[in-house]
This record gives structure tokens, C-alpha cells and sequence, in this order.
């Protein structure tokens, strides 16, 4: 029986410091190994010191083997900005336009655009669209993967709304949830398919996510997301929903994957960082290439998520719509922060990401809000190459969250809502419509990018808070 190697025998050998060492000692502890005699031993860890390329698919030594290796050169240089457009840019706060500048200077981008609601976020600005090659960047999808709008039209006077006000407050209030960590009551939850997803059992990372994701399906979360009773006017004769022109009752909502998503974007981005070492400026900017574990990984965890926010909005308006005693006449939705797999006007395979930027592909629905005091609009996308396919996700932040709270008062907001007949649960200063841009303006500088079928005008509207 071989008398047991320390670290020191090693380090003779020419073991430098550090993991190697460690993987090695544990590996002789293997059964097979423990019977080599010490001569033996101290000649195989000879042979995997000095050539440890040739182990690297050794069954036993591979691991040992790459941690002999000197780590790949992860330190990335930017490159020359490439050319993208810009929608309304005299609209558009200087420091968007500076993210979208060092995007566009990753060695993996291919095209890009800013979309007119545009501001400044983490990593892409929102309202920033990058198509990549070959890789995907946890921060240019966001932290709310999969955030988007849903809409139902139903088959109700808008005059329901003057009439029964009391009555759909409080159906807003019983049949949603919003806020960080909020969740349904295990006695109220409703079942849904994507709780059943195999990813949460595959991916290492999901396996203790999915009892909050189970108590948390059918909620919103914080900041700008909402639901909300409005009036739906379609005013285009020839729209894709089958609709007469005429004024409706609709449900509109705008959420994400809450605490699921999250998790994602903080792990994968933290991986990214790790193996992509960019520049100050751009290091919320690192990806995962598709070709790697990690970007497979985070791809399918990315989708799962996406498909998890729109089991939120399901929920939420079967629940409201069975609240009304109604089935809704028809259906729109879209999603941001997210990344698609799609082809250039050139033919060219691309990653797109879109981090608060509306799928505007030709004959694409959507919806594109504006602020709790000015419509939203139903919209049908054009496909514009310059675009990437695309249109802005809403009206955009005229203010920063800070600044609305030092500058708006409490009693300011109220009466401004009061003027224009909105009826707030919830909400706080950061959320006032005053905070936002003009919608109109936004929309006049996108004509090109979609066709608008009809509007949606809040009545109604419950974000988080007391």
C-alpha cells in the first residue's frame, strides 16, 4: 500500500499553488489509484504536470489537468462603434444614448437601435435593441425577463366603468397581488402548466425556486407595473382582432416574472461577468455564448421565465374576467426584456435583444402604453429592418425615480389625477404621470415602425402599495 502523497510532494514535483493541487490529492483517493505504490504516483503526477494538455479527456485527470492550464485571457477590448438608428433622439436623455454607444462597440455586435422612449438603464439603456452573434447578455434582456402587456377587450359599455367604480375596485383589489415577495394565500392559488416545467428540475439553479414561483404565479410585482380597467376604442375597420370600430370595456396589465426571473438575471449575469472581463463602462454588459454550457443554460432558464410571466398575466385575467362574468371578446399581448432568435434583412442569424422595446415585426400585435393620465395604443408592427423589428415599449421616463419623489408632492398628484377621472389604488410618486413622456410625442416618432388599430384610456388602476 503506497504511503499517502502531501501537497509538498507535489509542489516538488512543480505543482504550482492553488486548486490543482487540492483536485489532485483528492483524486488518489480514489480506490484504483490508493493502490499504486508511491514511485508509481509521483511518476503519473509527473507526466500530468508537465503535459497536462494531454489529460485534459482523461476520465480521471481532466479536471486536474485544466486547472494546471493558465486561465484563458478573459480581459475583452471594445472595438469602433458601429452604425445603429435612433427613433426621436432630440427626445432622448444623453446618458441612453452613451449606453447604446458602448453597446454597439462589443466585438459581438452586429446591428442595434434606440427606440424613443428611450432612458438610461443597467447595461443597455431601456428601449435599447442589439442583435449579437452567437451570444446572449443577461443584462441587455434585464432583470424582469419576460416583462410584458396583456390586454383583454370585453364585451361591456365603457359607461360600466362611471356606473360600477366601486364595484371593479374591488374586484381589482380580491383578484391581484402586487409587491416584492406578495404571493397568493395557498387556498387561493390557481394551477398552471409552467409550474411543471422540467427546467425546474434540469437546471441546478431552479431547483429551489419553484415553491415561490408556485406561490407568486398570478401576482405583479413593484415599481411600474399595474392592472387596470380602461375604455378600448378600435378604430381601425380593418384590425386582426375581428372587432367592430367602437368603444369596450378592456383589462390591462404589465408584469413580469417577479422573483424567478430575478434570480436569473443576478446568476447569469455574475457567470457573464466572470468569463467576459469588459471595460469599466461596459461590464454590465458581458454575455454568455451560446455554444458555452452557461449560454445554454441561462437560454433555457430565460425562456422558462418568459413563459412564467405570461402564466401571470393568464392568471390575472381569468381571474378578473371571471370576476365579471364575462369572456373577453379578444386578446393582446407582447413581451420585452427578452432575446429572440432571429434573422437579419441579410439573412444573418442573430441574438435580439429587447430591453423595454415592443416586437414590431411585420403584422405583429401589440400594445404600447402611455401614463395612467394618456391612452395606450393597440398597434400593429411594420417590420422596419432599421428597427430591428421593433417600437418602444411605452411612453418612456421623462423623470428618474429620485427625482419624481423630490419634486412631485402627494397632494399635486392626487388632483392631477382627480382632473383627468382616474381612480388610483396605490402608486407612489415615482409612478405620477408627470413622471413620463409625452405618449403622443413618442408614438409621432415612430410612424414608420407600426400602424395603430385602436387606444386604451386607464379609468381604473392598481399598482403596489397602501
Amino acid at each position: 500500500m503506497a504511503n499517502i502523497l502531501r501537497g509538498n510532494d507535489l509542489r516538488a514535483l512543480g505543482f504550482p499553488e492553488g486548486r490543482a493541487i487540492g483536485l489532485a490529492l483528492a483524486q488518489l483517493q480514489r480506490k484504483h489509484l490508493k493502490k499504486l505504490s508511491q514511485t508509481d504516483q509521483l511518476a503519473l503526477l509527473g507526466q500530468l504536470v508537465a503535459n497536462p494538455t494531454d489529460f485534459l479527456t482523461h476520465l480521471d485527470w481532466s479536471h486536474t489537468a485544466a486547472a494546471l492550464l493558465p486561465p484563458p485571457n478573459r480581459h475583452i477590448s471594445l472595438m469602433e462603434r458601429k452604425d445603429y438608428t435612433v427613433f426621436g433622439a432630440e427626445h432622448i436623455e444623453p446618458g441612453a444614448i452613451h449606453q447604446m454607444e458602448t453597446a454597439m462597440k462589443l466585438p459581438v455586435t452586429v446591428a442595434g437601435a434606440l427606440m424613443p422612449d428611450a432612458h438610461h438603464g443597467y447595461g443597455l439603456p431601456i428601449g435599447g435593441v442589439l442583435a449579437t452573434d452567437n451570444a446572449v447578455i443577461p443584462y441587455a434582456v434585464g432583470v424582469d425577463i419576460g416583462c410584458r402587456m396583456a390586454l383583454s377587450v370585453f364585451d361591456l359599455p365603457p359607461k360600466y366603468l362611471t356606473q360600477r367604480t366601486q364595484e371593479l375596485r374591488s374586484l381589482l383589489l380580491e383578484n391581484t397581488r402586487f409587491g416584492s415577495g406578495r404571493g397568493f394565500e395557498r387556498g387561493q392559488r390557481m394551477d398552471h402548466a409552467v409550474l411543471d416545467r422540467p427546467e425546474f428540475q434540469e437546471i441546478p439553479f431552479l431547483k429551489n425556486k419553484l415553491d415561490k414561483a408556485a406561490e407568486q404565479v398570478g401576482t405583479s410585482g413593484s415599481g411600474n407595473h399595474f392592472v387596470e380597467f380602461g375604455i378600448v376604442e378600435i378604430t381601425d375597420v380593418a384590425n386582426e382582432l375581428g372587432m367592430p370600430v367602437g368603444q369596450y370595456l378592456g383589462v390591462l396589465s404589465h408584469s413580469g416574472s417577479r422573483g424567478l426571473g430575478a434570480g436569473i438575471a443576478e446568476r447569469y449575469t455574475k457567470l457573464a461577468k466572470d468569463v467576459c472581463q469588459l471595460p469599466g463602462e461596459a461590464q454590465h454588459l458581458a454575455w454568455l455564448g451560446l455554444d458555452t454550457e452557461a449560454g445554454q443554460e441561462y437560454w433555457a432558464a430565460m425562456t422558462l421565465a418568459g413563459d412564467y410571466a405570461s402564466a401571470c398575466h393568464e392568471q390575472i385575467h381569468r381571474r378578473l374576467a371571471r370576476a365579471l362574468g364575462e369572456k373577453p371578446l379578444a386578446k393582446v399581448e407582447n413581451h420585452h426584456n427578452f432575446a429572440w432568435k432571429e434573422r437579419l434583412a441579410d439573412g444573418r442569424e442573430v441574438i435580439t435583444h429587447r430591453k423595454g422595446a415592443t416586437p414590431a415585426g411585420a403584422g405583429v400585435l401589440g400594445i404600447i402604453p402611455g401614463s395612467m393620465t394618456a391612452p395606450g395604443f393597440i398597434v400593429r408592427g411594420r417590420g422596419v429592418a432599421e428597427s430591428l423589428a421593433s417600437a418602444s415599449h411605452g411612453a418612456g421616463r421623462l423623470m428618474s425615480r429620485t427625482r419624481a419623489k423630490a419634486e412631485l408632492g402627494e397632494g399635486q398628484v392626487r388632483k392631477y389625477l382627480a382632473d383627468h377621472g382616474i381612480e388610483l389604488i396605490g402608486g407612489g410618486l415615482d409612478e405620477a404621470p408627470m413622471a413620463y413622456k409625452d405618449i403622443r410625442t413618442v408614438m409621432a416618432s415612430q410612424r414608420e415602425l407600426v400602424d395603430v388599430l385602436g387606444s386604451f384610456t386607464p379609468k381604473i388602476v392598481r399598482m403596489d402599495g397602501a
